[in-house]
């Protein structure tokens, strides 16, 4: 014997799958957007690393700063305003960037050198290898910034920049801005950052991150997501038609 029809919980179901599909809706579309996001990261990357390799000096301009763009840099090292970046992880492995200004002319502009990644000893603070004295050669890749990592407040060891950065003094700091830093220590920056890639013999790590370009993934997301939802949309208009059927006849 058929259960008798209830309009009211029809309509309530009606409006469930209606609020499912939507939502639905609503992921499948935002993993398109962050697909998209990540083919025009991809894009840059490709843009970037295309281009001839340039050659930092005091005539560079910002329009030839392109991200992830090769370049190399001759100057000297300027390691008593070395600072540490804390919490920079390598393969599952805690520990520290190296991040070293290389004065690209005397009394001329320096640029900010990411030389590498060093890992974490144990009750021990991080020992800054010796930077090779007189003119050296380094090549690398530009960043417009150094990679921030998120973090709610500042404690322990990982504080913030001093107003008035001591030479000699090597903070650790969580992350790192430019125009700070360039306050902290008097410097004239370029503004961008070459991360190091170019051997030093000196025990760093130079293995630099990328982020995540794989659009693909959230293509295959956003698929599933769009299928949820007409899953959702047929349930409902199955669920309709049949409350339709079994509506009393006057």
């Amino acid at each position: 014997m058929a259960r008798p029809h209830s309009p009211r919980i029809t309509l309530i179901a009606l409006i469930l799958l209606a609020g499912v599909a939507a939502v639905c809706l609503s992921l499948g579309s935002w993993q398109l957007r962050r697909a998209d996001e990540r083919r025009a990261v991809l894009a840059a990357i490709e843009a970037g690393r295309s281009q001839a390799p340039l050659a930092l000096s005091a005539a560079s301009v910002p329009g030839d700063f392109a991200a992830w763009r090769p370049a190399r840099a001759q100057g000297q090292w300027l390691a008593q305003y070395s600072v540490w970046l804390d919490n920079r992880n390598h393969d599952g492995r805690p520990g520290y960037w190296l991040a070293t200004p290389l004065a690209l002319a005397p009394g001329g502009p320096a640029v900010l050198v990411l030389r590498g990644w060093l890992p974490r000893q144990p009750g021990a603070a991080p020992v800054a290898p010796a930077a090779p004295p007189g003119s050296v050669a380094v090549q690398g890749e530009l960043a417009a910034h150094v990679p921030r990592l998120f973090e709610l407040w500042n404690a322990g060891g990982s504080a913030t920049l001093p107003v008035r950065l001591a030479p000699g003094q090597l903070p650790t700091v969580q992350n790192l801005d430019l125009s700070a830093y360039a306050q902290a220590t008097g410097l004239r920056l370029l503004p961008v950052v070459l991360m190091q890639t170019s051997a030093a013999g000196d025990g760093l790590l130079r293995d630099w991150p990328q982020p995540s370009v794989d659009f693909h993934q959230n293509q295959g997301y956003a698929l599933q997501w769009f299928s949820f939802a007409t899953i959702a949309v047929l349930a409902a208009v199955a669920l309709a038609w049949r409350a339709w059927r079994r509506r009393p006849l006057p």
